[in-house]
């Protein structure tokens, strides 16, 4: 039997999924040990907000005393570990896409932070006319951005630069720049 995902049309092998998770799992369990990093790792089903889903269908959730060491420098280490783990299982790219790697909500807080940054500097270009350059950041963090001023009426954004410049310049519509 073949399921269907709402937000690809992707189809896929019932328990492919579970099975990468699996795998993902005893990986980082066994980073965790190795490390002697005090966290547990869990991973449970992405709650569904809305009719189509725009976000992750699975978290994978650390705690532990050291979680705090995971969200350090914009939580560097929290996308390491994801990245090292779905390279290690050699997740496809449909199915990573459809994970977060998540630690004391910092997706949901972080996603909030920046929506509130979008909002803040598409109102001052569109106040001032002038473009105005964000700070680099992760491909992640740039879809919000543009996600969230897709929208907007007045401002454009764009990505800009190479490596770890890339960053989000927003652009006014309607008035020179």
């Amino acid at each position: 039997m073949e399921t269907q995902t709402k937000q690809s049309g992707m189809v896929s092998q019932p328990g492919v999924v579970e099975d990468n998770l699996r795998r993902i799992e005893e990986f980082l369990k066994e980073i965790i040990r190795l490390s002697r990093l005090q966290l547990t790792v869990s991973i449970r089903k992405a709650p569904c907000e809305g009719e189509l889903r725009d976000g992750p269908e699975w978290i994978i959730d650390f705690a532990g005393r050291d979680q705090d060491m995971l969200l350090e420098a914009h939580a560097e280490l929290l996308d390491a570990l994801g990245y090292i783990a779905s390279k290690a299982v050699r997740l496809d790219e449909d199915l990573y896409r459809r994970i977060a790697f998540d630690c004391q909500n910092y997706r949901k807080i972080r996603a909030e932070e920046l929506k509130l940054t979008a909002k803040l500097a598409a109102e001052r270009v569109a106040g001032s006319g002038k473009p105005f350059a964000l700070h680099p950041m992760s491909a992640t963090d740039r879809r919000l951005i543009h996600l969230a001023l897709k929208d907007q009426p007045g401002v454009r954004t764009e990505s800009q630069g190479i490596g770890a410049t890339r960053h989000i310049v927003i652009f006014p519509t309607s008035k020179s720049s």
